[in-house]
C-alpha cells in the first residue's frame, strides 16, 4: 500500500483517505523525529561552549586564574566526588543543602496554596490583606537572610525559613490567579446541581487551578535551593553555599564553578521529578500534541 502521508519540511501533510491510525503514527513519529533534532542541537551547543571555554583557557584568551577551565572543573569534581572537600564529604554538604531546601519548598507550596486559595476564594479577606501581602512581597527575599541567621542561628532553621520564604510568594500568587482564573460558568453550574463550598473548591476551583499551581512549583524548587545557599553563604558550618563562600575566600575558580554546577544538576533533577509528578496527576487533562513545525 502506498504512502498515504508525505512531508514538507518536518510537518506531515496526509492525502485524503488517510486512516485516523496512520495520523496519529505519522504525527508521533514527526514529534520523535523533532525531539532528537532538539536533543542533537542542545549537546552540540554545550560541546561548542565548553570546548570553547577550554580552549580560551588554553590559549590565554582569558585568565584561568578567574574562569578556570571545564578541565579543572571536572577535576575538581572528581576530587569532590573521590576524596570529600576539605571540611567533609560532598554528600554531606549537598544533603545538607537538600534537606534545607526540600522541608522549605514543601512547606513553602503547601501553604502558598493553602493561603492562595483561601484568599482567591474569600475577595473580602483578599482585599484586606492584599496591602500587607504587597508590602512583605516587596522586600527583596534573600535580605531576610542575615535577619534569620541572627534570629535562628545558623543551622537548620534560618536557611529553611528563608527557602520558606522564596518558595511561598512563588506558590501564593499563582495559586491564587488560578482561582481567580476559574471558569465562572462551570462554578454556577455546579451551584445549580447543588454543590457546596467545599465541592466547587474541590471539583471545580483546584482542578482549574492546577495548572497555575504547577507552572509554579518548577520554578519555586530552584528557589528554594537559592534560597538555601544564600542562607548557607551568609552564615553556616555546611552546604553547597558553605563551598562556594570557601572557595570564594580562597581564589578557588574551579570550586566556585564545580559548586555551581551541582545546584545547576540537583535543580535540573527535581525539574524533572516534578514534570513526572505533574503528567501523573493531571492525566485528566487532554493531551496536546507538541508542534512539530
Amino acid at each position: 500500500m502506498a504512502n498515504t502521508a508525505l512531508e514538507a519540511g518536518n510537518a506531515p501533510i496526509f492525502r485524503a483517505g488517510t486512516s485516523d491510525a496512520e495520523i496519529e503514527a505519522a504525527v508521533l513519529k514527526a514529534m520523535r523525529r523533532r525531539k532528537y533534532v532538539v536533543a542533537a542541537w542542545q549537546a552540540g551547543l554545550l560541546a561548542a561552549i565548553l570546548g570553547l571555554w577550554q580552549l580560551a583557557s588554553d590559549l590565554h584568551w582569558i585568565d584561568p586564574f578567574f574562569y578556570s577551565s571545564p578541565y579543572g572543573i571536572a577535576l575538581r569534581l572528581w576530587d569532590w566526588v573521590r576524596e570529600g572537600t576539605e571540611s567533609g564529604s560532598l554528600w554531606f554538604h549537598l544533603g545538607v543543602t537538600m534537606e534545607e531546601a526540600l522541608i522549605g519548598f514543601v512547606i513553602g507550596s503547601v501553604t502558598g496554596v493553602l493561603v492562595g486559595v483561601a484568599l482567591g476564594r474569600n475577595k473580602l479577606a483578599s482585599d484586606i490583606l492584599s496591602i500587607y501581602i504587597k508590602a512583605i512581597n516587596s522586600i527583596p527575599r534573600v535580605v531576610l537572610a542575615p535577619i534569620f541567621v541572627m534570629i535562628m542561628g545558623l543551622g537548620l532553621p534560618s536557611k529553611v525559613a528563608l527557602a520558606f520564604i522564596m518558595v511561598f510568594f512563588v506558590v501564593f500568587a499563582n495559586a491564587f490567579q488560578g482561582v481567580r482564573e476559574a471558569d465562572r460558568n462551570m462554578i454556577a453550574n455546579a451551584r445549580i446541581l447543588g454543590a457546596s463550598n467545599w465541592q466547587v473548591t474541590r471539583n471545580v476551583i483546584l482542578p482549574s487551578a492546577m495548572g497555575w499551581i504547577f507552572a509554579s512549583l518548577h520554578i519555586s524548587f530552584s528557589f528554594a535551593i537559592i534560597g538555601a545557599i544564600v542562607g548557607e553563604f551568609v552564615g553556616s558550618l555546611a552546604g553547597i553555599g558553605y563551598l562556594i563562600s570557601i572557595a570564594k575566600g580562597t581564589y578557588d575558580a574551579a570550586g566556585l564553578y564545580a559548586a555551581i554546577i551541582l545546584v545547576m544538576v540537583v535543580t535540573l533533577g527535581a525539574e524533572y521529578v516534578m514534570t513526572l509528578v505533574e503528567n501523573r496527576i493531571t492525566r485528566w487533562r487532554p493531551q496536546q500534541h507538541m508542534d512539530v513545525q
